[in-house]
């Protein structure tokens, strides 16, 4: 049981770094593309909160953490991440053209939100038969699935009203 146990931790030690380093990566990437410091802060406040529907959907499922389930945090900290970055590059583009953060954000939203919701639900459409465990080897994938699709429907939201929020306060600030 304890080789069980030590294995466990290894596997699930390595995804969490994996995870952490992702987010060094994006966090990187974002700072050169941005060339601030905060801005991406906000897009990576989301990140975690994006976890939230994922868990719950696996809460819902009766289900437990294992390797696809990681494997899919992974997956949907990186769509979680475009989706947040395509809104506040629109934004930060609109007050680049001379429009106060208030104006930026509303265009932003009202551009960005088709494409956010298109994601969504084409992730979701595409991976509802292996959530409901439908053809070969979906039972072992069913809980990726889940947690992308829990997850990407709180990012959605996230994205369009957390992020916005979040930008007019470091913007405020």
């Amino acid at each position: 049981i304890a080789g069980i146990i030590i294995t466990a931790v290894n596997v699930f030690g390595g995804i969490v770094i994996a995870l952490m380093a992702g987010v060094a990566l994006i966090y990187s990437v974002m700072v050169l593309l941005f060339k601030s410091v905060f801005k991406p802060m906000v897009i990576l406040a989301s990140l975690p909160l994006s976890f939230s529907g994922a868990f719950l959907a696996l809460l819902i499922a009766g289900k437990e953490i294992s390797m696809p389930v990681m494997i899919g945090c992974v997956l949907l900290l990186g769509i979680a991440a475009k989706n947040a970055i395509l809104l506040v590059e629109f934004a930060i583009e609109a007050q680049q053209r001379g429009k106060n953060t208030y104006d930026a954000l509303f265009e932003a939203c009202g551009a960005r939100a088709r494409p956010v919701v298109m994601t969504t639900v084409a992730m979701s459409a595409g991976m509802i038969p292996t959530a409901l465990g439908i053809g070969e080897g979906a039972e072992l994938q069913a809980p990726l699935a889940r947690v992308v699709i829990g997850g990407l429907l709180t990012s959605t939201l996230i994205t369009l009203v957390f992020v916005p929020a979040m930008y007019t306060l470091f913007e405020e600030g």
